[in-house]
């Protein structure tokens, strides 16, 4: 993940530079959709490749819960897991107030009702969710890194999972304990965390919650 531009960047709350959208096709849960990005955000030429690399790893989300995306961006993700799962709840999680309108556009446009982008303070206290994908933002820096996992992770119901993408090259190898360590001290043998599967230089990390 990258800064946009000098003066803005795709985690800033309010983008400066004035909105510029426009119409993509891309393919998501199989299906060829048009979707709007802006600048101002992150990958806003289409699905990056970390993202492609997380779908490409996953197993199928269920068909119903409650979903949970950190870092929606123009909506990937959230809207991958409400097309497959239409019985579910998602939930899109976002700083960016930009991507969250972009988010919300999205999910409307494709009749996605299951979808409410929100920012983090607006997620109520005390809710979990039985799956979160989430291509984090690695490029904030270590210390903001670790406070956004740190908030969402530890919010898996009982029985829940998390599946995280990391470029390896970005420190992958060494977040993946970091996490194991940081959920053993919030909730002692409740979580486990593993490395999944690796691609494309991208590495699959999965978080479990136990029953």
């Amino acid at each position: 993940m990258v800064a946009v531009s000098s003066a803005s960047h795709y985690f800033d709350a309010d983008p400066s530079a004035p909105e510029r959208r426009r119409t993509l096709r891309t393919r998501l849960a199989g299906r060829d959709v048009e979707v709007q990005t802006a600048n101002g955000i992150f990958s806003p030429d289409g699905l990056d490749k970390g993202t492609a690399a997380l779908f490409s790893a996953v197993p199928a989300p269920p068909a119903r819960g409650r979903f949970l995306d950190v870092g929606a961006g123009w909506g990937p993700i959230a809207l991958t897991l409400a097309l497959r799962s239409p019985e579910a709840e998602v939930t899109a999680v976002e700083v960016n107030d930009r991507s969250l309108q972009l988010t919300r556009d999205n999910a409307a446009a494709l009749g996605l009702g299951n979808v409410v982008a929100l920012r983090p303070e607006d997620v109520p206290e005390g809710a979990e969710f039985d799956l979160i994908w989430s291509n984090p933002p690695i490029r904030i820096g270590k210390p903001a890194l670790h406070a956004l996992l740190e908030r969402w992770l530890p919010r898996l119901a009982p029985g829940g999972e998390a599946w995280l993408v990391v470029q390896k090259n970005l420190g992958a190898d060494s977040l993946l304990p970091w996490i194991g360590r940081m959920l053993e001290a919030r909730a002692p043998g409740r979580f486990t965390a593993e490395r999944a599967n690796s691609v494309k230089g991208f590495r699959i990390l999965r978080v479990a919650r136990a029953r």
